[in-house]
């Protein structure tokens, strides 16, 4: 929640002059000795006694006087500069109180402040800095003004990435933020957001990153606005929010491969069985509802990495992993392509005009193993470019996607139906932040002794993933 700000403005005070008691003598004493002059003008000895005693008794009160206003000038100066210089610095600082499952609730340090980003008097729209510049290339810097909400202000933070409740104890890894090499990249500003969405209508379409980046921008935005659930599926995973007073609606889907599939496998990553893909088909979870969304996001990945059998004209082909020996193995890297193949070709064909932001392939951090034999990500601060390279499963899946964007937005390009296809290449900003996974505090209070399930793919919220939605703003106001 942004900071309350005061503007105070400041008044010329005019303070009227009094007259004391000694003053008023001197004066009365003068006037008489004036009379006392005329009168006795011819006595000259008379007179200047008569003034004599006059000088004497008035210089001890001309001094009280003056030390009198030297002071209450001197006490006016520094009452006005006081003022001043505390009102002009003044800054509401509220520690951020972390709520926990049970009930228990204790301040955090550092003091985890919510900051205020807001783009007063900065219209991005018309900022046109950034327009040559690759967004997308850059460092993370260290940003002490803290995260733009906590778990305690939004209520739409998944159990899973919700690190501060669960326990996790440093809090380094939520003072950074995305910083561009040769550009600036204004805050994410909700309110801006918003009323650039007046009307329209976003789905993010994908696997749990896509729906990781929602409840990112969802806690963002309901610092403006509270959304309203209007959808959800069984399992909570494609859901669909309204904001009421921006008529704008916000959806999440879940589609892993992008297209038509069966997957049997719950919440937890249990699975009872292979899944199974249409290589040539859209997934009609979002394909069916294409024609309502003014912008989507899409973005695939990890799923594919999984025991996988393929089919295309309603007949198998082959398959990923699964060592059987009437089916030829075609491996993941031709799944995907063709996935996306599927799934371009559907967008890039149709003719209702959309906004379409693509999100490359996202690496994780696993260490030591993988998910489920024993990897672990337990590092503090961000790695700095040239410290890590992408793997070679990452390098060839990104390879992939720029060689199928660059094909799709060809086509695109000569439609002329006025949609739009922009690469989000959020991979090498993602592969510099190792601290920001929740690792073992995917759990409420994890026995870290002990073996515990870590989570390295995911992020934290607050997290680096805040900073995706910089990025997602800048390229949808500024193009």
């Amino acid at each position: 929640m942004p900071h309350n700000t005061h503007k105070f403005t400041n008044k010329n005070h005019h303070f009227p002059f009094f007259l004391n008691s000694s003053t008023s003598t001197t004066y009365k004493r003068r006037w008489d000795l004036y009379g006392l002059h005329r009168d006795l003008a011819g006595d000259s000895d008379k007179m200047k006694e008569m003034s004599y005693d006059m000088n004497n008794s008035s210089i001890p009160v001309k001094h009280k006087q003056m030390k009198m206003f030297v002071k209450i000038a001197v006490c006016l100066i520094l009452m006005g500069f006081a003022y001043r210089l505390y009102f002009s610095t003044y800054v509401q600082i509220r520690p951020v109180i972390v709520v926990f499952g049970d009930g228990y609730s204790s301040s955090t340090p550092p003091s985890v402040v919510e900051a205020n980003f807001t783009l007063s008097g900065q219209v991005p729209v018309n900022d046109t800095s950034s327009l040559k510049c690759d967004i997308f290339t850059g460092k993370w810097v260290q940003d002490l003004t803290g995260p733009r909400y906590t778990n305690n202000s939004c209520n739409t933070i998944e159990h899973h990435q919700n690190c501060m409740k669960n326990g996790r104890p440093d809090m380094d890894y939520i003072y950074w933020r995305w910083k561009p090499r040769n550009c600036n990249l204004p805050i994410f500003d909700p309110k801006i957001f918003l009323n650039f969405m007046r009307e329209k209508s976003m789905a993010f379409i994908g696997d749990s990153i896509s729906r990781n980046h929602v409840q990112s921008l969802l806690c963002i935005l309901s610092q403006v606005e509270k959304p309203v659930e209007v959808y959800h599926d069984e399992e909570y995973r494609t859901r669909r929010w309204f904001f009421k007073s921006h008529k704008f609606t916000l959806s999440v889907i879940w589609s892993p491969f992008l297209i038509e599939s069966k997957i049997f496998e719950d919440n937890d990553g249990h699975a009872s069985s292979d899944v199974q893909a249409r290589l040539d088909e859209p997934d009609p979870e979002w394909a069916n509802e294409f024609h309502n969304f003014d912008y989507i996001e899409i973005g695939a990945g990890k799923w594919f990495l999984k025991t996988t059998f393929y089919f295309e004209n309603n007949e198998i082909i082959g398959c990923h992993n699964c060592k059987k020996e009437n089916v030829p193995e075609l491996g993941f890297y031709y799944a995907y392509r063709k996935a996306l193949q599927t799934t371009l070709s559907f967008i890039t064909k149709s003719d209702h005009k959309v906004y379409t932001l693509f999100r490359t392939t996202t690496p994780d951090h696993f260490e030591n193993g993988e998910w489920n034999t024993g990897g672990y990500c337990n590092r503090t601060s961000p790695f700095k470019e040239g410290d890590i390279e992408l793997r070679d499963i990452d390098m060839v899946m990104r390879g992939i996607e720029l060689e199928e964007f660059e094909k799709a937005v060809r086509i695109m390009d000569g439609s002329g139906n006025g949609s739009m296809l922009k690469l989000f290449d959020t991979t090498r900003l993602s592969l510099l932040r190792p601290d920001g996974h929740p690792g073992p505090y995917r759990a409420f209070h994890p026995d870290t002794n002990g073996e515990v399930q870590n989570d390295c793919l995911h992020w934290c919220l607050p997290g680096p993933i805040d900073s995706w939605n910089d990025l997602l703003m800048n390229m949808l106001l500024r193009g």
